[in-house]
């Protein structure tokens, strides 16, 4: 069981998606950082001056002036700055993760392309596609050689 365990544990695909999960981990925390750091505070000057990490509902009853103050005194709040930002965060990653996908899924696409293998050729007569194995033209009958050169023409 150990040695099947070990199998699994180093394939290729194991240690890929280990490495993608700490990246993504990181990456995370990246965008967190540059939506709680730079671009809520500036939509929230654009906005007048407003702080989104601030802005909650106070169920209690009682005035807070932050939410800080509000949990320190243990108060039920609805924090919907916080899932503003939890969102932008979230539209950012995803966007992110679009972008870095459709590249992949490009390259991937030419390296496809790159391999293909051949498949037809021309006639040299009537240029028409023909099957690359082909010794004879179906269209102008002539005989052709397994690199499609014309070897005589009836």
């Amino acid at each position: 069981m150990i040695k099947e365990f070990k199998e699994f544990a180093l394939k290729g695909n194991v240690v890929d998606l280990a490495v993608g999960v700490v990246i993504g981990g990181a990456f995370g925390k990246i965008v967190t950082s540059l939506v709680n750091d730079i671009i809520t505070p500036l939509i929230g000057l654009l906005l007048g001056k407003v702080d989104f990490s601030n802005l909650f509902i106070n169920l209690s009853g009682t005035h807070y002036a932050t939410l800080a103050e509000a949990k320190s005194k243990g108060a039920a709040t609805l924090n919907y700055g916080l899932f503003l930002n939890s969102v932008i965060d979230f539209l950012i990653i995803s966007f992110s993760i679009f972008i870095v996908i459709k590249q992949l899924n490009r390259f991937k696409r030419k390296q496809e392309v790159a391999e293909a293998p051949v498949t037809t050729k021309e006639c040299p007569h009537c240029i028409t596609t023909i099957p690359v194995k082909a010794t004879r033209c179906p269209n102008c009958t002539s005989m052709l050689d397994g690199r499609g050169t014309a070897l005589a023409h009836e």
